[in-house]
């Protein structure tokens, strides 16, 4: 194990134990060197890496503290990885994805307030107006996260956004297919929306997972060679 390696392990152990718990600021530098045995600059590296993950914060002037440790926070970290996957990969989290998406939309059909339906059908507008695929994406993404957000579970919510971050690198509607594919998920947007709206959770959630399922099989089908920013189908 080399030396920042053993750093990054006996700091995430001093964390996950509560000995050094969420919001509390870490010891000075040279008593964890002595502690853990590494030098200030494997230290260093150490700290950094689980800054990254959004699990320690270093702050400009007042020290290094452990971050709130939300769960939501942690997984959004997942996305340096996630984002890593090549589509075969990625076609394998959309098992996941299917379940999580119709279980959110289930909540979302229970607890939607009328601000929240009036908001995902003005989305719906917005995404049958465009021919900008980069916008349709974006609305794409502002649609799945409203429902994810009505679900009532900002953990799940979070969870979500880094799957369909990944997703959205593939264009399929700037395909030739495209306008045809863009028409198909916005009809399953409306079916989603309307589910939700009727307070039905049975048909929400069967929805939410035929709309997931059916950009699974376009990926599977049309599997693009080059990945771009934007554009594709959420």
């Amino acid at each position: 194990m080399s030396a920042v390696d053993k750093a990054f392990h006996g700091l995430r152990h001093m964390i996950a134990t509560g000995r050094l718990a969420a919001g509390e600021r870490i010891p000075p530098e040279a008593d964890l060197c002595e502690e853990l045995g590494v030098s200030r600059g494997s230290l260093r590296e150490a700290v950094r890496m689980l800054a990254a993950l959004g699990v320690i914060e270093p702050r400009h002037g007042s020290g290094t503290y452990v971050s709130q440790l939300r769960p939501e926070d942690l997984i959004g970290s997942l996305s340096l990885t996630l984002q890593l996957l090549p589509l075969p990969g990625l076609l394998e989290v959309y098992e996941i994805r299917r379940v999580l998406e119709a279980h959110v939309a289930a909540k979302a059909a229970a607890r939607a307030t009328p601000g929240t339906i009036e908001t995902l059908f003005s989305l719906i507008e917005a995404m049958e107006a465009t021919d900008d695929p980069a916008e349709a994406s974006e609305l794409d993404h502002r649609f799945h996260a409203e429902i994810a957000r009505a679900g009532g579970n900002p953990t799940l919510a979070s969870l979500l956004a880094v799957f369909r971050a990944r997703s959205r690198k593939y264009q399929v509607f700037t395909l030739p297919e495209g306008p045809e594919l863009r028409a198909k998920s916005d009809a399953d947007h409306r079916v989603l929306a309307t589910a939700i709206a009727d307070r039905d959770p049975g048909a929400a959630a069967g929805a939410a997972e035929a709309h997931v399922a059916q950009t699974e099989r376009w990926l599977r089908a049309l599997m693009p060679p080059v990945e771009e920013e934007d554009g594709s189908a959420g």
